[in-house]
């Protein structure tokens, strides 16, 4: 069975994540979820553990963590990761090698081998700006693959492209990597 760890950014999108996380574990994946701290600030992560039945983590600290190492256990356990929904800090952060919260630590303790998705989901204008431009460009240039955001309204009543790719349509590009 294949572990599929699934990053979870701090967005509106994030209701598309759970949904994401519940079609890759019935596809037949162990699935973890990380979320950063904002993102757990709009959803618990026992939602996630709900619908995969495995852990979900927030952060390294805590009466939870495993000697200062989870970064490292969860790097080694998983076989691949999905960033969904990712956000235009987390691809500003990742595009320069931060390491500032358990999500991007895990990333960069990862084997570069093992395949990198991210779904980006953002107001159109943001998506647009040139800083989110050049994390991107530098970003896939890193080895990542990306899921482009779909066309339609967004959560801040633009519209435009900007909103995460629909949860099949990852799952789906995550099915043809184990194929």
């Amino acid at each position: 069975m294949k572990h599929v760890l699934l990053g979870v950014c701090a967005s509106v999108a994030l209701y598309k994540s759970c949904d994401l996380a519940s079609k890759l574990t019935q596809a037949g994946f162990d699935v973890r979820c990380i979320l950063t701290e904002n993102a757990a600030k709009l959803v618990s992560a026992q939602l996630f553990e709900a619908v995969t039945g495995q852990p979900a983590h927030v952060s390294e600290w805590g009466e939870r963590r495993k000697g200062a190492m989870d970064h490292i256990d969860l790097a080694r356990w998983g076989d691949a990761l999905v960033v969904a929904p990712a956000t235009a800090d987390w691809m500003a952060r990742t595009s320069h090698g931060f390491a500032n919260d358990l999500l991007t630590t895990v990333q960069l303790a990862m084997e570069s081998s093992k395949p990198r998705l991210m779904c980006p989901a953002m107001n159109p204008t943001m998506l647009e700006a040139k800083a989110v431009k050049r994390n991107l460009d530098q970003l896939l240039a890193d080895g990542w693959q990306v899921v482009a955001p779909g066309e339609g309204h967004t959560a801040c009543g633009e519209k435009g492209q900007g909103r995460m790719a629909e949860p099949q349509e990852i799952a789906d590009h995550v099915l043809a990597w184990f194929a």
